[in-house]
């Protein structure tokens, strides 16, 4: 073979750069600087997955001409799609709606199977992408279901590729790591390798809004998890893969912060990343400036830009969606928030008496009380809640309100638009409003009701 020549394109996976941000977080004390996982072959770096995937499969008796099924939102799929072509394997995926059409198209180039499912249904709904996938394998003959969502061979993949490529290229000398959370394969795989020679390493998680983490994270509860637009990070579930235990601290983005960096690190960077690179970049810099402290954050960016064109990079869906400034829309929850006026946000700590959440809820009329220790939400507590408590007579009103705390309640941010809020508020009773980690308000079907009538004018009767 000539020298030098690859003996084919799965070789050429890994060895990809270190690239310091110039531009982007220039005002933070801190250096960040980003893994450009998205030079690998297969555009991202779900290729050391697929290949530790495949590996481990075949290793356990996989032969060519079987079939490979996968749930994946483009990437994972991409990349066994083109290993697949080299080692004889055929390829049927299941993805969520939400996904691009350039990433369905990506991998109907390679010969795979693509099948659509809902986004917005529950994973264990059989119309899930999550349970269409388990359908196709339990039907398929020769097959192997990658399962990357809970197969332990995924954060293997990063523990013995991603992070010992990043140890040497780096020889240790950063202070932070930040990756998307999706099914916890970077973050954990990563993130254990790094703990391992350097303790005091900070392993930082982004989650978007809408997603099941930072709620989980932070208050160790499950809130409601909804739709959001970017794709590849968050979960409406819990992976076996995901180790949340590795975490030093996580924050949260949403949509508009995720598209507008994905587009500023193409236009001020020269880096044509996907949206969760700029998911990751953002709550980089989000932690950079919450730390305050000169340190060297290191970024992984995990696919390219190529799969994103008529969304992400496409003015007119970008406006469509509400997240250019000159876009039209009806508004934010900030703007409800304005709109109730400057009313001071009633809690009750998890200590005090069932009581005295009582007495709460009847001096200021309302129907639910957050339950917050030290800034941090804990819960709600609701009228049907305190009823239920009382009804069963178990305990008694000095019993402390901090054991009938429930998560029926999503959580937005300032910043979520209106349009979104109205489906949270069609799944949920109550969005509860964060910023920066703390509790700032209360949303309720009412008060968008109010919002919207107010923006409406006032109502006349004909007669």
């Amino acid at each position: 073979m000539m020298h030098g020549a690859l003996e084919d394109i799965t070789k050429a996976v890994g060895h990809t750069p270190i690239i310091k941000l110039r531009k982007i977080g220039a005002d933070c004390p801190a250096e960040i600087y980003v893994k450009c996982e998205f030079l690998n072959p297969g555009g991202s770096h779900k290729d050391r997955l697929a290949a530790n995937l495949l590996n481990r499969a075949e290793e356990g008796g996989l032969k060519p001409g079987g079939t490979i099924v996968e749930a994946t939102s483009g990437n994972t799929g991409a990349s066994l799609a083109l290993l697949a072509a080299i080692r004889g394997y055929k390829c049927i995926f299941v993805m969520p709606d939400k996904m691009s059409q350039e990433k369905i198209a990506h991998l109907r180039a390679f010969g795979a199977k693509v099948v659509v499912c809902p986004t917005a249904v529950e994973p264990d709904d059989p119309r899930s992408y999550y349970s269409v996938s388990k359908r196709l394998a339990t039907e398929t003959e020769n097959v192997f279901f990658a399962n990357q969502y809970h197969n332990p061979a995924n954060p293997e993949a990063h523990y013995t590729s991603s992070a010992p490529e990043i140890w040497e290229q780096t020889r240790g000398e950063f202070d932070a790591f930040v990756a998307g959370m999706g099914t916890g394969g970077t973050i954990s795989g990563c993130g254990k390798y790094f703990k391992e020679r350097k303790p005091e390493m900070q392993i930082v998680g982004v989650d978007p809004v809408g997603s099941l983490y930072y709620d989980f994270v932070k208050s160790g509860r499950i809130t409601k998890p909804f739709s959001y637009k970017v794709e590849g990070i968050g979960e409406d579930f819990f992976p076996t893969t995901m180790n949340l235990k590795i975490l030093d601290d996580i924050v949260r983005v949403d949509d508009k912060e995720c598209f507008l960096t994905t587009r500023d690190l193409t236009r001020l960077e020269g880096l044509f990343v996907g949206g969760s690179g700029g998911a990751a970049v953002a709550g980089a810099v989000k932690y950079a400036r919450a730390s305050g402290k000169k340190q060297r954050i290191l970024v992984f960016l995990c696919d390219a830009g190529h799969k994103y064109m008529s969304k992400i990079f496409n003015d007119e869906w970008m406006r469509e969606n509400g997240f250019l400034d000159d876009a039209p829309g009806i508004g934010t929850v900030s703007d409800i928030l304005t709109a109730k006026g400057s009313r001071n946000l009633v809690t009750v700590p998890s200590d005090s008496s069932v009581r005295t959440a009582i007495d709460t809820l009847k001096t200021h009329g309302i129907s639910q009380v957050p339950v917050v220790d030290s800034g941090t939400l804990r819960g709600i507590v609701a009228e049907i809640h305190l009823l239920r408590h009382l009804i069963t007579g178990v305990k008694t009103l000095d019993s402390p309100v901090g054991d009938l705390v429930v998560s029926d309640y999503a959580t937005v941010t300032p910043n979520t638009k209106i349009e979104l809020l109205q489906s949270v508020l069609a799944e949920t009773k109550v969005a509860m409003v964060e910023d920066k980690g703390q509790l700032i308000g209360i949303v309720t079907k009412i008060d968008l009701i109010d919002f919207l009538a107010q923006r409406s004018g006032p109502l006349s009767v004909a007669g």
